[in-house]
């Protein structure tokens, strides 16, 4: 912990506070653990004078805009707030120093199933003046144009004006109404006060996108490559302009499935060169292809391990500074110099939490909005002021726990059946470091295309507070570290990914760190579905599974898409074939020996309700122990304290029935 950390944990605890894993209550443990982040998002002034923030509700999916000084005992100032039912905050950014766009997210019931939707508003941080930006023509449209838009260009110079990327669909409802005809995307100038709008770029029925050089000029324009009946090939094309010249050339070609060719994500005006990822060995790298004509390319950053994946850019308009990866831990590589020094002087400033990332700053990049945080350690807010060269504290991200020691987590790597290492996470309870014969959870990420990284982990923390070993494997099918890693090991080659999750498991018992009675597994989304299909594929090594949002039925996951344009993608992405029934833990539910906990959302669009509600009745029909809970309205993140806090309760009920202690 940072000294000002450290500071209010001991305020914190002069005032009473008791210490959660002593009292051994598990409804407070489940509830500080289970609850949302204290902020959800936080933004800073063009000005670099305030910050704006999202503050979630205790209970529920809603949260609240407030705006605050960043000088020391500013008061925080209310802005407007969302129910989270169905409308829910995602986050706000700043268009002026007096004013905030925000956009919201919900999904809805409509006939054809559920709906998500995004729409983006403009407020005064008076809460004032409110403007809805999203393209809404009437009632009929709203439901055809579910991506309310975004800003592309914050034109940090105009005073409350964006370039922003709206999608116009024709309406007949409108008859000869200005807009009835128009189609496509299309890139407006809006004035976020008065709502005035004008035409920037088109409405082009084959634009998918479109990319400025943060100074009001768009660069390049992407299209999806399609089959004559609208069918999404997988296949990203890219065309781009020369300064001051309306004609699209072609740039590249990206294959969205394998990943192969150039994907520009930035544009630097000053060197009239695109930033953007290509991958070269297996492995994606990250690249600058000159907009000169010329087409040359440079590399700026490679690993021959893992990929690097994220740009670092600053200010307003995105100035690219450097880019990060992730091995054991996330590692940053600064290219600009001034920053370079300035990262090695955080770090030593904040050693404690090695986390280091800059979230946003001033247009004048004076002023600069900084995270740190650690494993055991969720992180603070920070503003340093460059000028000054001073670093002051704005706020913690979860004040709750600071009075409650938090696990340190181990990167570690375990042999797979086949000999193949594989690279994981180990937590152990506070203060058992060196613990042998403990209650264990392998907790596989969801995905499969994603990967866990080193860092703070409010679910694996619940369990090692709870006296928990928690391991954490990025199986084969992980994404970060390359083709053959990653390449269809999710669902098409269910076997090896799984297979992966069930050594994780027979790690900790031959190391001696788990007791094999009291080996479980947790998981959620992809890692739901890997925690039951390790109940398929290694009956009796778990001894009590759960799996949060589950995917259960290859089958149905495959057919999920249909009345979509990546519905050949979806398809191909499941594959067809025997593994498709073997690998459904619906469909094999009579090898499932261990008792089975499942949590699920009603209004899940990323994995149905239907997919949890197949499996119990599998279960039942297997005559298995087995119980489903239900959060009627929630989605598939169940971003709601109280929610999560009964989850977590529960499922701690469940692991010490299920294994006897």
């Amino acid at each position: 912990m940072t000294i000002f950390r450290v500071a209010i944990a001991l305020a914190f605890a002069a005032g009473g506070a008791t210490h959660v894993a002593a009292a051994d209550d598990v409804q407070k443990t489940a509830a500080i653990f289970g609850a949302r982040p204290d902020i959800e998002t936080l933004a800073l002034s063009p000005d670099g004078s305030k910050v704006a923030y999202l503050k979630p509700d205790l209970q529920g999916q809603g949260s609240a805009i407030y705006v605050r000084g960043v000088e020391e005992g500013a008061k925080p100032v209310f802005v407007e707030k969302a129910s989270g039912a169905p409308d829910r905050l995602t986050r706000c950014d700043w268009v002026a120093n007096d004013r905030l766009i925000c956009e919201i997210y919900g999904v809805v019931r409509a006939a054809r199933g559920l709906v998500p939707f995004t729409r983006l508003f403009a407020i005064n941080i008076d809460g004032s003046n409110f403007k809805m930006l999203s393209t809404q023509q009437n009632t009929y449209s709203q439901y055809a144009a579910l991506g309310g838009g975004r800003v592309i260009d914050w034109l940090p110079d105009e005073d409350g004006n964006v370039l922003m990327l709206r999608t116009y669909v024709p309406d007949a409802h409108l008859g000869s109404r200005a807009g009835s005809e128009k189609k496509g995307v299309a890139v407006d100038l809006v004035n976020t006060r008065t709502l005035e709008i004008k035409t920037f770029e088109r409405p082009d029925e084959d634009a998918a996108s479109y990319i400025t050089d943060g100074r009001g000029a768009i660069r390049i324009k992407s299209r999806w490559v399609t089959r004559g009946d609208g069918l999404d090939l997988g296949r990203t094309a890219y065309f781009y302009r020369l300064a001051g010249t309306r004609p699209w050339l072609p740039l590249s070609e990206y294959n969205r499935v394998t990943q192969e060719g150039f994907r520009p994500i930035v544009v630097d005006h000053d060197r009239n060169l695109a930033y953007g990822f290509q991958k070269t060995d297996g492995r994606i790298a990250l690249y600058t292809m000159a907009l000169d004509g010329s087409m040359k390319t440079e590399l700026v950053g490679a690993r021959p391990d893992v990929d690097v994946d994220r740009t670092i850019r600053i200010g307003r308009r995105e100035r690219v500074v450097g880019f990060s990866y992730a091995t054991d831990i996330r590692s940053a590589v600064y290219t600009d110099p001034d920053f370079k020094k300035l990262a090695n002087s955080l770090g030593k400033a904040l050693a404690q939490t090695p986390i280091l990332r800059i979230v946003d700053s001033s247009v004048d990049e004076s002023k600069l909005l900084i995270y740190a945080g650690a494993d055991n350690d969720p992180g603070a807010y920070y503003l340093f002021d460059r000028t000054a060269k001073t670093l002051k504290p704005l706020t913690n991200l979860r004040d709750a726990l600071l009075s409650v020691p938090l696990a340190h987590v181990k990167p570690i790597t375990y042999p797979a059946s086949d000999g193949t290492m594989v690279p994981a996470y180990l937590t152990l309870p506070p203060g058992k470091e060196s613990a042998k014969g403990l209650p264990a959870v392998v907790l596989p990420h969801g995905g499969p295309s994603a990967r866990d990284e080193w860092g703070f982990d409010w679910l694996s923390q619940f369990f090692a507070a709870r006296g928990y070993a928690v391991l954490q494997p990025n199986f084969r099918g992980s994404d970060g570290y390359g083709d053959a890693w990653f390449r269809d090991k999710g669902f098409k080659a269910w076997k090896v990914a799984i297979g992966d999750v069930d050594d994780a498991g027979k790690w900790l018992v031959t190391q001696g760190i788990a007791d094999p009675a009291k080996l479980a597994i947790v998981g959620w989304s992809y890692g739901g579905y890997a925690a039951l299909q390790s109940g398929v594929a290694a009956p009796g090594l778990f001894k009590a599974v759960v799996a949060i949002a589950p995917v259960t039925d290859l089958g149905v996951l495959r057919n999920s898409m249909d009345d979509f344009t990546v519905s050949a993608l979806n398809r191909d992405f499941i594959g067809q074939g025997p593994h498709v029934r073997e690998g459904s833990p619906a469909q094999n539910a009579d090898r499932i020996k261990a008792p089975v906990l499942m949590f699920h959302g009603t209004t899940d669009f990323n994995v149905a309700y239907f997919q949890s509600e197949t499996m119990a009745a599998a279960l039942k029909a297997a005559h298995a122990r087995y119980e489903l809970v239900t959060f009627p309205g929630l989605d598939h993140y169940l971003d709601d304290s109280k929610a999560r806090a009964d989850m977590l309760a529960k499922i701690d009920a469940f692991l010490h029935s299920s294994m006897g202690f």
